[in-house]
């Protein structure tokens, strides 16, 4: 998913509040979980996206999620204010983009590693150590198979993409048969 303006300015305003609480996991985890919950629930979608329900039904209707789950106050104020301007639909980019702010700020980055197959964790394991000595950062490697790229590895790091595939090959040969 690519994270715009929106996500990046939620996202990076709950992160800096989250530091200074000193509870950026728990944050982190709270709005993973209720964003989960969102996109698993059409009931919890209708009551924010239906016009009629009103805005004071639909602030009651968080603060009973948030009070049941456990959320911090952090996330449930977030959320009351992301709904409150109508954005509720935005979430998972702001949750993308505030797992990929708190990575930055520890040092950590998501690496997504996409194969043809499923490969044994020996392979991921070097792949994570290489990726680590690369750019001086601990790795969290995302696995995704997509059988199209035929073969090889594709590698996305923020905003570098490390394209070893045999399609990628394939299509650097047709250009270079076309020209």
């Amino acid at each position: 998913m690519t994270v715009g303006i929106l996500g990046r300015r939620y996202a990076g305003a709950l992160l800096n509040l989250a530091t200074e609480a000193g509870n950026i996991e728990k944050v982190a985890a709270d709005l993973q979980a209720f964003a989960a919950s969102w996109k698993d629930s059409r009931d919890l979608r209708a009551a924010f996206e239906n016009p009629s329900v009103n805005v004071a039904t639909r602030r009651v209707i968080l603060r009973e999620i948030a009070q049941a789950s456990g959320m911090d106050p952090l996330v449930r104020n977030a959320l009351l204010l992301i709904a409150d301007r109508g954005r509720l639909g935005s979430l998972p980019e702001i949750v993308e983009s505030f797992q990929a702010l708190a990575e930055e700020r520890s040092g950590r980055v998501r690496a997504e590693v996409v194969t043809a197959t499923e490969l044994p964790d020996a392979f991921f394991s070097e792949l994570q150590k290489t990726l680590e000595r690369v750019t001086g950062k601990q790795v969290n490697i995302t696995r995704k198979v997509d059988p199209s790229i035929i073969g090889g590895v594709v590698t996305r790091i923020a905003d570098q993409v490390y394209d070893g595939s045999v399609k990628h090959r394939l299509q650097q040969l047709r250009d270079e048969l076309n020209r």
